[in-house]
């Protein structure tokens, strides 16, 4: 039954493609997923569809001409997290150092971790008929990462004995933390206590590297 219900889903989504929207309702459409992103969150898969209608400005009705059923709502909302978090990657790196371009962008991670923990039982279900949904999003997010990290270590802001993989392992390890009140302070906290240790010696192992150098001329 599950299957069934999410291959609904994906045969609404394809539907829903074909026609374009309107610039209101458009609006409407992002608002909701920007509220439902939020609320999912917050208060995880039980959040009623009818507090993020109210939240967002609409009735309920037009939530539902938009996201014929929760898990078209979710998928829509997971995706657009995946998205940001791999878009921020680029906006980062552009705006400020590498180091505190990589510590930003594990923070955002840390609340994209928050919105797919409120969606897990549903993405579930999405899994069951699109087996290349994590798959596909997991190596974008991954390949976010890398360039973070290998900007930094080039630029010599973090110690150049860690990769990106290290860094994907140490932050999976904050995902697997209990679901307590407190989690996403302490994974930011997590996050800081990372970062000093990426940037613990990456002074002196880039002069280490230098030393490795032909002596200039």
């Amino acid at each position: 039954m599950e299957k069934k219900l999410a291959e609904t889903v994906i045969a609404e989504q394809n539907a829903a493609k074909a026609k374009p929207l309107r610039a209101d309702a458009r609006r409407n459409r992002d608002r909701l997923v920007e509220i439902a992103a939020a609320a999912f969150a917050e208060r995880g898969i039980d959040t009623s569809l009818e507090d993020i209608a109210r939240r967002a400005g609409v009735g309920i009705g037009t939530l539902y001409r938009h996201f014929p059923t929760r898990e078209h709502l979710v998928e829509v909302v997971y995706r657009r997290e995946v998205e940001g978090l791999c878009a921020a990657a680029g906006e980062l790196a552009a705006s400020v150092p590498s180091d505190v371009a990589l510590e930003e962008w594990m923070r955002r991670f840390v609340d994209y971790i928050a919105t797919k923990r409120g969606l897990a039982a549903s993405l579930r279900i999405l899994l069951s008929a699109n087996s290349t949904l994590f798959s596909d999003t997991w190596q974008r997010v991954s390949q976010a990462l890398r360039q973070l990290v290998e900007a930094a270590v080039a630029d010599g802001t973090i110690r150049s004995d860690v990769d990106a993989t290290d860094v994907l392992h140490a932050l999976s390890g904050i995902y697997s933390a209990p679901d307590t009140p407190e989690w996403r302070d302490r994974s930011r906290r997590l996050v800081t206590v990372l970062m000093d240790g990426l940037r613990f010696g990456a002074g002196s192992s880039a002069r280490s590297d230098g030393d490795r150098s032909p002596t200039r001329r």
